[in-house]
Parts: C-alpha cells; sequence; structure tokens
C-alpha cells in the first residue's frame, strides 16, 4: 500500500509540474498548445539516451534535456508569434503529430515502438536515488523548485509583460512591450521545464516508449490545468492532484468492474469537467474570469 501510495505521488509531481508548465503559456501568456507532452517527451528521452550511454548525472540530464527542449521550443515559438486561438492550437497539433511519429520510428535513439528499457536510477554527485522515498523527495523538492521559479515570473515585470499580452497584444505592443521576444521566452522557459518532468518520469520508471506522450496526453494536462484553475500559481496543481487521485480511487470501488474501469474514469474526467465550468468556470483555485478579462 506505501509502494503504491508512493507511486502516485511520484507521478503526481511529474504531472504537478507539467501542468504548472502548460499553465504558465496557456494561463498567463494566452498560448494554447496540444504539443506540451512533446518536450515532457524530449526531457524523457534525453535523459534516458543519456543514461544508457553516456552519464546517469541527474543535474547533467536536467541540464541538456532543458536546453534541447528550450531549444525545439522555436517550433513553437515561431507560430505563436504570428497565429493566435484556434489557428496556433492546429499549429500545436501538427507540431504533436510530428513529435509523436520521430519518437515512433527514430529507433536508433528513442527505440522506436518498443521504448527503452533498463534505465538505471539517477546519480547526484555520488548519490544514487535507488530507494523509492528518497525519489520521491527529490520530486517535491523538484515540484517546489519549478512552482518557486514560476511564481517568481509571473509575479514580475516578466509576468505583467505576459498577462498584457494575453489580453490584448496591440496594446501592449502600444505600451513598448517586445511581444515576440516575451512570448518566445516564455515558450522555451515552458518547454524546457516540461523537459525537467520528463528527465524525473524516465529515471523513476526505468522505462519509456511513445505512449506516455501522445495527444491524449496533453489533452489530459491541458484538462488539468482549466479544472485547476488557468492564470493561477496553485491551480494546474490542484488539478493534477484531482485527476490523479481520482483513478486511483476509482480502483478502490468493488462495484466497478475492472475491465470498465477505462471507460468509467473518461467519462468521471467529463463529468468533472462540465459541473466545474457550470457551477465553478474558473476553476477550483479561481482563475481568471471572462468578466475581469473584458
Amino acid at each position: 500500500m506505501i509502494a503504491y501510495l508512493q507511486n502516485i505521488a511520484v507521478l503526481f509531481c511529474v504531472n504537478g509540474i507539467l501542468a504548472l508548465t502548460l499553465n504558465f503559456i496557456m494561463g498567463y501568456a494566452g498560448i494554447y498548445s496540444l504539443a506540451h507532452t512533446i518536450f515532457f517527451g524530449i526531457g524523457a528521452y534525453t535523459a534516458a539516451y543519456l543514461a544508457l550511454n553516456v552519464t546517469d548525472s541527474l543535474l547533467i540530464s536536467m541540464l541538456v534535456a532543458f536546453s534541447l527542449s528550450a531549444l525545439v521550443s522555436m517550433a513553437l515559438a515561431l507560430p505563436a508569434l504570428r497565429v493566435r486561438g484556434e489557428y496556433f492550437v492546429a499549429a500545436s497539433l501538427g507540431l504533436q503529430v510530428i513529435g509523436v511519429t520521430i519518437f515512433a520510428e527514430w529507433k536508433s535513439v528513442t527505440g522506436g515502438l518498443g521504448g527503452m528499457i533498463g534505465i538505471p536510477r539517477p546519480r547526484l554527485f555520488s548519490y544514487v536515488f535507488i530507494d523509492d522515498t528518497a525519489f520521491l523527495i527529490l520530486s517535491v523538492i523538484v515540484l517546489l523548485a519549478v512552482l518557486g521559479i514560476l511564481s517568481l515570473l509571473v509575479r514580475g515585470s516578466f509576468g505583467r509583460s505576459l498577462m498584457a499580452i494575453r489580453d490584448s497584444e496591440s496594446a501592449a505592443q502600444a505600451y513598448g512591450k517586445h511581444v515576440n521576444a516575451v512570448k518566445t521566452l516564455s515558450v522555451a522557459i515552458s518547454s524546457g521545464l516540461a523537459a525537467i518532468a520528463g528527465v524525473l518520469y524516465t529515471f523513476y520508471m526505468s522505462f519509456i516508449n511513445v505512449e506516455g506522450f501522445t495527444l491524449e496526453t496533453s489533452i489530459l494536462l491541458m484538462a488539468m490545468v482549466i479544472i485547476g484553475g488557468t492564470g493561477t500559481l496553485l491551480g494546474p496543481v490542484a488539478g493534477a492532484a484531482l485527476l490523479m487521485t481520482l483513478p486511483a480511487a476509482l480502483t478502490y470501488l468493488p462495484f466497478l468492474p475492472p475491465g470498465e474501469l477505462g471507460a468509467i474514469q473518461q467519462i468521471v474526467y467529463g463529468a468533472a469537467m462540465v459541473v466545474l465550468m457550470i457551477f465553478r468556470p474558473g476553476g477550483l483555485v479561481g482563475g481568471r474570469s471572462k468578466e475581469k478579462s473584458a
């Protein structure tokens, strides 16, 4: 039971980081992306490749994953500079499809559909995170660090610039904001930190394949942000907690047939979205309402 709860807690930390980083561009910059799991995957595959072929150093893996993901995010930042709304969602969907195809077909690096197995636990200086409790502590620390970084950014001048661009790009530009630079940097930061979650996921699971980085995962992350509350710091964490604990709670209901749990979970997710949009349109934590943004 303790091992199961630790597993849920580590995966919550991973999803919490992903939800926070997606909310950074979605809730504060108004950039709605369906390709966030691609950067999660870049971090995961980078850590796996380095651990199996170069080094199991946690710091090196995080640094390389962050840098590579931030660089690749330019493929997302470029259309973000030119289009908004549903047009950008379509562009990000295209990037999601391309990324999944590369993950599945680049067998020499990603292992193809079979994935990568036997990934060792990471090493921080001379300490190896073999114990699951130690890895959980590491995951919590990284989650808090990401939350702290994003909190500093959104509460400073950069965050004010992001929100000004979200509400009106033309008005922000008229006030002297460097719209293109701010949007590009926000996408790079979000993507790089999402890759950090991928590093944690890889080292914890010791196995990865393309199934963890599909469009379904991107939609689930977006649901976490919306349910928790867009444009808030703790909303995505609350959304991740809710959508991580719901499936675990459903497994303990004896009257539910095990073979139907997946379908029931999807129904519960959909019902939760509908109920929240009716009674708490700002999310669990209470994000930005349409009236306030008008």
